[in-house]
């Protein structure tokens, strides 16, 4: 990879961006990014502006994964009323990685870092999962900046 930032998880956007890979090894989490967009503050960007790339590789060091929720949701028919009712789903951690390439394709609606825990929310066509993950630090690494027209 040519480009490497570590613990910069703040200056990239990760919505909107889709899941090409994700797995767990050797302590690692690691997710295969597509359409992340690089700010300009991050300390690789020599532009002034937002970028975006492809195959950014995010990991997370030492990861534990704490918890991945199949989130509940609800369904209603034209008139408003309620049809369905799904409650949330803890996935075993026996299905992580059958789940894992499941959410390949899928959109990352965030990522979010409080101290050593990051919460990353992924949507599907019908609805999201919340996983946690703690760790000890985050590395990006990429090839190439892209504009963003």
């Amino acid at each position: 990879m040519k480009y490497k930032t570590t613990d910069e998880m703040a200056h990239f956007d990760f919505h909107g961006s889709v899941i090409a890979d994700m797995r767990t090894c050797s302590g690692l989490f690691i997710m295969i990014l597509d359409n992340v967009k690089i700010l300009p503050e991050n300390s690789c960007n020599r532009d002034i502006r937002t970028m975006r790339t492809n195959q950014l590789e995010f990991r997370i060091r030492e990861a534990v994964i704490e918890r991945l929720t199949e989130e509940g949701y609800q369904v209603y028919d034209a008139d408003g009323r309620l049809t369905r009712r799904e409650e949330d789903k803890q996935v075993s951690p026996a299905l992580f990685a059958e789940t894992f390439g499941e959410l390949r394709g899928c959109c990352i609606y965030a990522i979010d870092k409080k101290d050593d825990k990051y919460e990353i929310s992924i949507d599907t066509e019908d609805h999201t999962y919340l996983l946690r993950v703690t760790g000890s630090g985050d590395t990006q690494e990429w090839e190439r900046f892209m504009s963003m027209t």
